[in-house]
């Protein structure tokens, strides 16, 4: 990058003020420029910003663009990719201090592409995004059988499932999981969540599952609406 000739080489990045060097930030991320990220969350972080406003502010800001534009066939996997590990970056110099920093915690989940299928883009930046919202996120990975996704719900203590498929033909496997939990008796425990490009709304009602969701931005949404009314639910009860 140093050899291309032209003004973009000369953005100091420590001599924009915060709200400039949050919209380069965004810019980088979604270039996928992970040095110019890991650098720019010490700038902020030595400018005395919450470990939690980076992150929600600038990484998730971010990120929510990426998820949107490769949604909407604006951006493909290679770049997607990118934009993740630069994410990476920035969160490994954040997730210690949000630990320490007490950043609100909204619940557990435990997250796999089902057996099957080997896609993980989407599931990758789902649990991105929810690890941004405060969740803490269990990735299973690919290829998830039933019983990996309940023996980690019930180790972890989980509030949530959240499956993905990207094959029309890994799709009913989403049913296996959750008929396998009915059968358990521990459906009702857990809000199950489903995504992955060829669903929709009337297939995750068809399979049981609580809800749909279309990209990782409604994920996150949907999470803290079921997770803010299991705990309702419980202190009232």
């Amino acid at each position: 990058m140093a050899n291309d000739a032209g003004e973009d080489d000369e953005i100091v990045l420590s001599e924009l003020d915060d709200e400039a060097l949050n919209l380069q930030m965004q810019d980088d991320l979604y270039d996928g420029l992970k040095e110019e990220i890991e650098e720019g969350v010490r700038i902020l972080l030595e400018r005395g910003w919450a470990p939690y406003d980076i992150l929600t502010r600038v990484l998730v800001a971010g990120m929510q663009v990426v998820g949107d534009d490769f949604r909407d066939g604006i951006l493909f996997v290679p770049e997607v990719l990118l934009a993740a590990n630069a994410m990476k970056g920035g969160m490994a110099i954040l997730r210690p201090l949000l630990a320490e920093t007490g950043a609100p915690k909204m619940g557990k989940m435990v997250i796999g592409t089902v057996k099957g299928d080997i896609h993980d883009i989407g599931k990758n930046l789902v649990g991105m995004m929810m690890e941004g919202a405060g969740f803490e996120v269990i990735d299973l990975g690919i290829n998830t059988e039933a019983e990996s996704y309940i023996e980690a719900l019930k180790r972890e203590e989980a509030d949530i499932l959240g499956m993905s498929a990207l094959l029309t033909t890994t799709m009913p496997y989403m049913k296996v999981v959750i008929d396998t939990m009915k059968e358990k008796g521990i459906r009702e425990d857990y809000i199950v969540l489903v995504g992955g490009a060829p669903l929709n709304e009337e297939f995750g009602r068809a399979i049981g599952a609580d809800a749909y969701c279309r990209d990782a931005a409604v994920a996150v949404e949907t999470a803290k609406a079921f997770v803010s009314r299991k705990h309702n639910r419980m202190s009232a009860g």
